[in-house]
């Protein structure tokens, strides 16, 4: 006889199933039902884990804030800016890279952006983010710059027209171009 799941390991799998069905069908069009389906549990199963939608949505964005937030404390511990601007651009990409799945899910459906929005963690770290890679009050090409870094780091491993990257070459070209629009140094090998 398998041993029965626990109620982590049970939340964990409704959670993966949520984001797999959200990211084809989105928020709204994912209902309890389709996850409990999915994973062969009752409806009530999945609705006493998640009483909300929006409860489900928290719990698939939590991993990525979890990820994010040491990105960018570590970022934050370097001395030079420019070590920083490199630090949590590399992080940044190993994230958006390592979540395509995620990122896609993230994107599309406007009830997860409206979550994010909605969240102060997410809030200040947006902000940290932008102070990393832009500087402290910077002007307004150095900050648009940056909001078309952010921008493109989160829809190019998702694009289209990048599918058929592997991780590795994704990650060296989002790497590469993001030096060059923040006019970064190249790493020497073993530092990056």
């Amino acid at each position: 006889m398998p041993p029965k799941d626990t109620a982590g390991t049970a939340r964990e799998r409704m959670r993966s199933a949520a984001l797999s069905l959200i990211s084809l069908h989105g928020v709204n069009g994912t209902s309890l039902q389709m996850i409990a389906d999915e994973i062969g549990v009752t409806k009530a199963a999945v609705y006493y884990h998640f009483p909300t939608k929006e409860d489900l949505v928290h719990a698939i964005i939590a991993p990525y804030v979890a990820q994010l937030t040491p990105l960018v404390e570590a970022a934050e511990r370097q001395r030079r800016r420019a070590d920083r601007a490199e630090a949590i651009l590399a992080g940044l990409v190993d994230l958006v890279v390592g979540n395509r799945h995620l990122n896609a899910a993230l994107l599309a459906d406007p009830v997860i952006v409206r979550v994010l929005r909605a969240r102060s963690d997410m809030r200040e770290l947006d902000r940290r983010i932008t102070e990393l890679l832009a500087g402290p009050d910077p002007d307004a090409r150095t900050l648009t710059t940056t909001v078309m870094l952010s921008s493109g780091l989160t829809l190019a491993p998702v694009d289209p027209r990048l599918a058929h990257l592997d991780d590795d070459t994704l990650r060296d070209s989002l790497l590469a171009t993001g030096r060059r629009l923040l006019r970064l140094r190249t790493p020497a090998p073993g530092k990056a």
